[in-house]
């Protein structure tokens, strides 16, 4: 399936939930909050919520600084 994450396309497994997804991208769970089509997905849902082919997901990751 394809997915836009942060704006790219990107090839995922079909039937992938969000966190196989943050798995396959190599982002840490730490200090990271996920929105999928525009809703923050809360971090205790992420191996519940199947992600669906041509959904966008939004990464955000906290930064120390200023």
């Amino acid at each position: 399936m394809r997915v836009h994450v942060n704006g790219d396309l990107r090839e995922f497994r079909d039937g992938s939930t969000v966190a196989e997804l943050l798995t396959e991208l190599g982002t840490t769970r730490q200090g990271v909050a996920v929105a999928l089509e525009g809703e923050v997905v809360q971090r205790g849902r992420w191996t519940e919520i199947v992600v669906a082919d041509g959904a966008r997901l939004e990464i955000l990751t906290a930064v120390q600084g200023g």
